[in-house]
């Protein structure tokens, strides 16, 4: 072999590469396992002993030969590809920029959070419970056994016998915390969440909708905390103009029960569309915590009393907000959720 020859071969190969695959390919003819150089190593064994030392020169100058050029080719080409890619991502800081949508949190879950910090500030702890939930928990430890009326009124998803059903209201999250607490007092908790009844979907009603529950027990509890309480609420929601009142009504799990309203927040009570007329609003129910209820979560009624109350979420949201359809929160429409952000910080 002419190895002067094979050296100027290795330049002039080296030197027509353009890309670094070129050369990785060029690397493999001449040191890959088969390449040119490695066979001459592996062969220095059948080189007679005398002949070696020379052929050992020559072969390890054909090596530098390759290394040295091939490493200044390897780094003018990895110049050339950081320089083409600075060129590609290159940004040109005088072009106007694009607008791009943001997501944000849905109405609903503003006003819960709203509500959840305000009730955290008073002491209340949030708490959550399954959907799927037992209608011993449901219904019957709420003072409603089977065969009651008020169950008809329910009208609820059972979803395996009479057993198991999709809760129809947040209630049994409040019996559940009770059973394990037994005994035990203060009670201040709310309990957010969704529900499920059978009903129509139109403008005022939804097979699904959001509620909290409230529930405080102690000793010495009386309608009066409650009352107070309510304003509490009403006034955060609404402003501190509102008023709260209470009308009776009927709850299987408390008595006395109640209907709370507030006075209309858009004319002052003086009547306008938004409360038909009448002044008022109504908000939501509570009452004082039945005996049979707490005695069946493990509290002698003697001994402690309670109030609950509850809302639906998008019922105050749509009168907060003025809008008259619910199926409005359940649209995928992006402009719908800007218009309420829009609303959110006016």
């Amino acid at each position: 072999m002419n190895y002067d020859v094979e050296k100027q071969n290795i330049i002039n190969k080296i030197k027509e590469v353009t890309t670094l695959q070129q050369l990785n390919e060029v690397r493999l003819y001449y040191v890959g396992k088969n390449g040119l150089i490695s066979n001459l190593r592996s062969n220095i064994k059948n080189i007679p002993n005398e002949e070696k030392k020379e052929y050992g020169i020559k072969v390890n100058e054909l090596s530098n030969c390759f290394e040295e050029n091939y490493n200044i080719k390897k780094e003018e080409l990895e110049t050339l590809e950081v320089d083409k890619q600075l060129q590609k991502d290159k940004i040109d800081l005088t072009m106007p920029s694009y607008s791009f949508s943001s997501g944000s949190s849905h109405i609903l879950e503003k006003v819960i959070e709203e509500l959840e910090e305000f009730y955290i500030s008073m002491g209340y702890d949030v708490v959550e419970g399954p959907e799927v939930e037992k209608d011993l928990y449901n219904f019957e430890m709420l003072n409603l056994p089977k065969g009651h009326p008020a169950r008809d009124a329910q009208d609820t998803f059972y979803i395996k016998g009479d057993e198991w059903l999709l809760r129809s209201q947040t209630s049994p999250v409040q019996v559940r915390t009770m059973l394990e607490n037994k005994d035990k007092t203060p009670i201040r908790i709310i309990c957010p969440g969704k529900t499920y009844r059978r009903d129509y979907d139109d403008a005022t009603h939804s097979h699904q909708f959001m509620q909290m529950e409230g529930l405080v027990v102690s000793k010495d509890i009386s309608l009066s905390d409650l009352k107070g309480t309510m304003n509490l609420t009403a006034k955060k929601l609404f402003g501190e103009k509102v008023e709260t009142r209470f009308r009776p009504s009927y709850y299987p799990f408390t008595e006395p029960s109640v209907e709370f309203d507030v006075s209309c927040f858009k004319c002052d009570g003086k009547g306008c569309n938004v409360c038909k007329n009448t002044g008022w609003i109504t908000i939501g129910g509570a009452g004082v915590v039945h005996p049979n209820v707490l005695d069946m979560s493990g509290y002698d009624h003697n001994k402690y009393q309670g109030f609950a109350f509850g809302f639906g979420i998008e019922r105050i949201t749509m009168v907060k907000y003025g809008i008259n359809d619910i199926r409005t929160f359940y649209t995928n429409d992006l402009r719908v959720t800007n218009a309420f952000n829009q609303r959110e910080g006016e």
